[in-house]
């Protein structure tokens, strides 16, 4: 698992396993975000097979899903900035390549 820190409190990769869960918790993160829609590829883990090992380390997850091709919606944005802004950080964020995620945290944190 790679992942690229965008601040000190965010962080996003490509697509994460089951198996990559511990791995994101011992590395400090307390948040998980999906921004990867099921059933993009072919064997991609679901978000609920994802959330569930997440949660059961005792991590927040929160789904927030951006479709290939196009720019975070602005209910995407919104969330992502309320997220940044009340959930426990520092948050870990994902989806087939990390691109998505990273356009959610920078318009989420334009000023």
């Amino acid at each position: 698992m790679h992942c690229h820190h965008l601040s000190p409190d965010f962080a996003v990769s490509p697509q994460i396993s089951v198996s990559d869960i511990p791995t994101i918790r011992a590395a400090g993160f307390k948040t998980v975000i999906c921004n990867r829609p099921d059933g993009e590829e072919k064997n991609q883990p679901d978000t609920a097979t994802i959330a569930k090992a997440a949660q059961d380390v005792g991590l927040v997850f929160l789904a927030l899903p951006i479709q290939a091709g196009h720019p975070p919606s602005s209910d995407v944005v919104i969330e992502t900035q309320e997220a940044i802004n009340t959930l426990p950080g520092p948050i870990f964020a994902y989806c087939r390549t990390g691109n998505r995620s990273s356009q959610a945290w920078t318009l989420a944190t334009q000023k």
